[in-house]
């Protein structure tokens, strides 16, 4: 029997996440989009920002959201030191649900508040404020977070 050993991409090398698929950008930019719309006086919301975590190595969330920061156009960041409220990471078919609690129980340890699990094949986000706990909300229903206060209707972000 050949053994088979999976190349990883450089992008997979570099960033430590599987490339993103068409359903992952469709849902990372309806996500992005609801968000902005509704809670963008309230929050910041951050796609693909390096977090530098207590424990190597970083980490880059699909989506990180952060109390309303002061942008500073002069003196850019290249990875943030302050953890987000909440984390949001959209599912691979390539991911394991262990690697996902992994990065999930990293999160937590470094004070993120509260992370969304989102699941493109479901049609549906698990909202987890801690790593054993969290609710699950399908495509009909209105997610809710109660870390961030933050409500959107699932059928916005799975259209």
């Amino acid at each position: 029997m050949e053994a088979v050993v999976e190349q990883l991409s450089d992008y997979e090398r570099e960033r430590g996440k599987p490339i993103p698929t068409l359903n992952h950008s469709v849902i990372q930019g309806n996500l992005m989009f609801a968000l902005q719309l509704h809670y963008r006086q309230q929050y910041s919301l951050l796609p693909e920002i390096n977090l530098s975590m207590p424990e190597r190595p970083d980490a880059v969330p699909d989506i990180a959201i952060y109390p309303k920061l002061q942008i500073d156009f002069l003196h850019d960041v290249t990875a943030m030191t302050e953890m987000p409220l909440t984390a949001i990471e959209i599912v691979s078919p390539s991911q394991s649900d262990a690697e996902i609690l992994a990065k999930f129980e990293r999160y937590f340890n470094a004070g993120i508040k509260s992370c969304w699990l989102v699941m493109p094949s479901f049609k549906a986000i698990a909202v987890y404020t801690s790593i054993d706990q969290y609710e699950f909300f399908k495509s009909d229903t209105t997610l809710s977070d109660p870390v961030t206060g933050i409500s959107i209707p699932l059928g916005e972000v799975f259209a």
